[in-house]
C-alpha cells in the first residue's frame, strides 16, 4: 500500500529532479534513496541473498586476496 507525503523543498532543487529523474518519476527516485536508511531488511536473509550473488562474491573474494598481503608489507 502507498502513502501520499508532502514535501517541501526548494525550487531549485525540484526543478533539477523534474529535468535529471524526470517529472513521473520523483516519488520512486526519492524512495530508492531513502528506503536502505529507514527499512531495515532481516540480516540473515540479506546475507543469504549476497552470498547468492555469484559476481559480487568473486569480486569480494579477489579483492580480499589482492589485500590480504598489504598489511605485512607495512612499515612499522
Amino acid at each position: 500500500m502507498q502513502k501520499k507525503l508532502t514535501v517541501t523543498i526548494d525550487e531549485e532543487v525540484y526543478e533539477a529532479l523534474r529535468t535529471v529523474i524526470g517529472p513521473r518519476k520523483i516519488s520512486r527516485f526519492i524512495e530508492e534513496l531513502v528506503r536502505p536508511h529507514v527499512v531495515k531488511k532481516d540480516m540473515y536473509t540479506a546475507y543469504k541473498e549476497m552470498a547468492a550473488d555469484q559476481i559480487r562474491e568473486s569480486e569480494a573474494l579477489e579483492w580480499a586476496e589482492g589485500t590480504i598481503g598489504d598489511f605485512g608489507d607495512e612499515e612499522r
